[in-house]
C-alpha cells in the first residue's frame, strides 16, 4: 500500500484487467471489444489506460469523443484503431493526419470528410456510420439508408468500416420494449447495407449495460466505457466489477473549534459544541463539487465517515473528525475503499460518471500495476 502524502488518484490496473476479462466473458468467442477512453479515460489517464489495454489485453478498438483526444493517444504511441465519436469539421484534416476513424452522423459531416479525404488523395479511408435509433443525439435516420448507399457508390476515397448505434436505456428493465425496438431498427438498417455492399462492415450497438442485458445485440463488437472503470449500472453487475480509480488525500491540519466558532467561507458552519475539524488539500477546482458541502458529502478517515462541513473551497475541504482518532498526515479517502464513487455521487443526486470525469488534471495520477 502506498503512503499517501498529497492528493492523488490511484489507478489500479489489476482491477482494469479483471473488469475487461469479466466483460469479455459475457460475449461469444470472436466478438471484438471496443474500449471507450474518452474524457481522459473517464477521468483516470487515457494514455496509460490505453497502453495497458493495447499492450497487455490486446483490445480491438478504442473510442474517443473528439479528434484532439485521438491525436493525443497517437502521439503517445497508441497504434490500435481509434473511432472518433463526435468529430468536428474544423479538425477533419487532423483526423487523417493521425489515422483516426471518424463517425459520420449526418450529411454535413459525411460530405465534409469525403471532400477532405479526396483532397488528401485517400482511397478507402475507414469511416463509421452512426445511426440514430432513439437516442436523438447524433446519427442518420433509418430513412437515410438509400441516400447514403447511393452516395457511397460515387466515392472511392472512403470505406465503411462499421455501422453502429447507441442504446438509450439498456440498464432500465421497464424500457425493455423500447430497447428491443431499437435493436430491430438497427438490424433492418444493417440488412440494407449488407445487401448493397460487397463486404460486411463491423456492426456494434451495445454500451456496458447492453453487454450485460442484451446479448442478442452484441453483433460483431461490443463497446464498453464505464464498465471498464468498475461500474455496471446495476448492483448485480457492480459486484463483479472493481472500481479502477481511488481518490485519496491527507490531513493537512487539525483544528479544535470551540462552541460558537465558525468554519470556512461565509461562516457556513457554526459549531454548536466543541468540535474537531480536519483540513484536506482538495476542493472544487479538483472536482469536489460545492454541493458536497455543509454535511452532504463525506470522506473516509481510518475507516470512518467524516462529513464535510461548511462550504467546499477551491483547494480545500474541512471535515468533522470529532469522533475519529486521527492525526495530521493521515490518509483520507474521498472515493475508493469504504465509499465508492457511485455512493458519493448519489449524495448529490448525480452519477459516478460525473464524479470520475470531474477529477482535475492537477491531481497526481499514481498507477498500481
Amino acid at each position: 500500500m502506498l503512503h499517501i502524502q498529497e492528493s492523488v488518484l490511484e489507478i489500479n490496473f489489476k482491477a482494469l484487467q479483471q473488469n475487461f476479462e469479466f466483460i469479455k466473458s459475457k460475449t461469444k468467442t470472436g466478438t471484438k471489444v471496443l474500449a471507450v477512453v474518452k474524457a481522459f479515460g473517464y477521468g483516470s489517464d487515457a494514455v496509460e489506460v490505453a497502453k495497458f489495454l493495447q499492450d497487455e489485453l490486446q483490445v480491438d478498438y478504442f473510442a474517443v469523443a473528439y479528434i484532439r483526444e485521438g491525436a493525443y493517444l497517437r502521439a503517445a504511441g497508441i497504434t490500435t484503431p481509434i473511432l472518433v465519436l463526435h468529430p468536428q469539421i474544423v479538425n477533419l484534416k487532423h483526423a487523417i493526419a493521425y489515422n483516426l476513424e471518424p463517425s459520420l452522423y449526418n450529411d454535413r459531416i459525411f460530405s465534409a470528410f469525403a471532400k477532405e479525404a479526396a483532397i488528401q488523395g485517400k482511397k478507402e479511408y475507414p469511416v463509421h456510420l452512426k445511426f440514430n435509433t432513439g437516442l436523438n443525439r447524433l446519427g442518420f435516420f433509418h430513412t437515410d439508408t438509400d441516400y447514403i448507399l447511393q452516395k457511397l457508390k460515387t466515392l472511392s476515397q472512403i470505406k465503411v468500416t462499421s455501422i453502429f448505434s447507441h442504446m438509450v436505456a439498456s440498464e432500465a428493465a421497464n424500457e425493455k420494449e423500447f430497447t428491443q425496438n431499437q435493436i430491430a431498427t438497427f438490424k433492418e438498417i444493417c440488412t440494407s447495407f449488407e445487401k448493397a455492399l460487397n463486404y460486411k462492415p463491423i456492426l456494434h450497438m451495445t454500451n456496458t449495460s447492453g453487454v450485460f442485458n442484451y446479448p442478442e445485440a452484441h453483433f460483431d463488437m461490443i463497446r464498453t466505457g464505464i464498465g471498464l472503470y468498475g461500474f455496471g449500472n446495476d448492483p448485480k453487475f457492480d459486484k463483479k466489477l472493481q472500481p479502477v480509480a481511488s481518490l485519496k488525500s491527507v490531513i493537512s491540519q487539525i483544528h479544535r473549534i470551540e462552541k460558537g466558532e465558525s468554519v470556512g467561507y461565509n461562516r457556513a458552519f457554526v459549531a454548536k459544541k466543541n468540535t474537531t475539524t480536519a483540513t484536506i488539500p482538495i476542493g472544487h477546482a479538483d472536482g469536489i463539487s460545492r454541493q458536497f458541502g455543509n454535511g452532504v458529502g463525506s470522506v473516509v478517515i481510518n475507516g470512518k465517515l467524516a462529513p464535510i462541513i461548511g462550504n467546499v473551497c477551491m483547494d480545500m475541504i474541512m471535515v468533522n473528525v470529532t469522533k475519529i482518532k486521527c492525526n495530521e498526515g493521515d490518509e483520507v479517502i474521498i472515493f475508493g475503499e469504504g465509499q465508492s464513487a457511485e455512493e458519493l455521487a448519489a449524495k448529490i443526486n448525480t452519477i459516478s460518471y460525473e464524479l470520475l470525469t470531474a477529477v482535475s488534471q492537477r491531481i497526481k495520477r499514481v498507477f498500481l500495476r
